[in-house]
């Protein structure tokens, strides 16, 4: 193996774990990071994967990473969300993930949704309804990425494994 290639499985390896933690902190783009692994594989070996298999992957990848965004919003609009409750969960995330990491993250999601409905005028009810509902989504999304992430780790490291 030459040392191109085992920078590349190297580099690979760190897209990977990038990848999967890039699932829980906002910010990294996990699941493309992971699917980037897979093709410094196919650049090593060009018969690792199928072109149907990177394809198939690549818009699975793609609709995930849009998923990431589309369904929490789709989720608290589903309770009939106001903006500021929008606003309020995407800040009370970052704000979350920032200054009470793990826990900051789902916590500043749910938070952040309620506070938002309750400054839009909205009753404890209806705030709570799409705290939840934002929280529910947001971890939903999370668990699709990581299932994914995972997916397309093994089949680097089952590559990768390969071409050692």
């Amino acid at each position: 193996m030459d040392v191109l290639s085992i920078v590349l499985i190297i580099l690979g390896i760190g897209l990977a774990v990038i990848g999967i933690i890039g699932c829980i902190v906002p910010g990294l783009p996990g699941p493309p990071l992971n699917y980037l692994s897979l093709i410094l594989v196919q650049i090593i070996n060009h018969d690792a994967f199928t072109t149907k298999f990177l394809i198939w992957f690549g818009a699975v990848t793609v609709v995930v990473y849009l998923l990431d965004y589309i369904l929490p919003i789709l989720g608290a609009k589903l309770f009939n969300a106001s903006k500021y409750g929008i606003w309020g969960s995407i800040i009370g995330m970052i704000i979350g993930i920032f200054f009470f990491p793990p826990y900051g993250l789902i916590l500043g999601v749910l938070f952040g949704a309620i506070i938002g409905e309750l400054l839009a005028g909205k009753n404890h009810s209806e705030a709570l309804k799409v705290g939840f509902a934002s929280f529910a989504a947001s971890m939903l999304v999370m668990v699709i990425k990581l299932a994914l992430s995972f997916t397309l780790t093994f089949y680097f490291f089952k590559s990768a494994i390969n071409l050692i």
